[in-house]
């Protein structure tokens, strides 16, 4: 299911990450800055409920809680817990994107919903993209692949990570599809520059840095 949630919300252009276990989700809510939280009840090593518990401790990211459990008593726990929204599964794809929508217009605007780069800036709510006042028209994948490497401005991206990041694939990394998609991103950021921001870093990937 988290696989089928996140290429459909990588469609409707978010980023997304994914967590295995309970652990590992709640080790990436506790030290990334993320919009919304989607939390499955039923997962292995910490259950959902526990995941949220110990992120209300520290974090009032808003959480989106999916279960199979019908009881009241569950509803009413999870909530009380501190979940913002509560979905019953199963559930038609429309309804799971509505919630998101809806939670993340109650949140409170986040300081990085723009990101600066330089002359590059990229509205992470209108999903528009301008550089030196002039605005770029992107496509989905294209605003999802700067969205990525803006986030991480500074840091080196392997073509693995980006493929299992803005793809959900499994295809061998060294095919040029990174590749392609960089060089189309390049051409529309980039090639009306004299200052050039996305940079190759031989046998690794590829990184977004101002080295003026």
């Amino acid at each position: 299911m988290a696989s089928y949630l996140r290429k459909g919300m990588m469609e409707a252009s978010y980023t997304v990450d994914i967590a295995e276990t309970g652990k590992d989700g709640l080790f990436l809510a506790l030290h990334e800055d993320f919009d919304l939280v989607v939390l499955d009840v039923m997962l292995p090593e910490m259950d959902g409920f526990e995941v949220l518990r110990r992120l209300r401790a520290q974090k009032q990211t808003p959480v989106l809680l999916l279960t199979a459990r019908e009881a009241i008593e569950d509803k009413v726990a999870g909530l009380e817990l501190g979940a913002d929204d509560y979905l019953l599964k199963p559930f038609a794809y429309a309804e799971f994107l509505a919630r998101i929508r809806s939670l993340l217009r109650r949140a409170p605007r986040n300081v990085r919903d723009i990101l600066h780069v330089a002359d590059l800036e990229v509205d992470l709510i209108r999903r528009r993209v301008r550089r030196a006042d002039t605005r770029i028209d992107l496509t989905a994948q294209e605003f999802a692949l700067l969205q990525l490497l803006a986030e991480r401005e500074g840091e080196v991206l392997t073509r693995t990570f980006i493929t299992s990041q803005i793809w959900d694939m499994n295809f061998d990394s060294d095919t040029n599809v990174v590749d392609a998609a960089i060089k189309r991103l390049r051409a529309k950021i980039d090639n009306a520059h004299e200052k050039k921001l996305i940079h190759t870093i031989r046998g690794m990937g590829y990184v977004l840095e101002d080295r003026s």
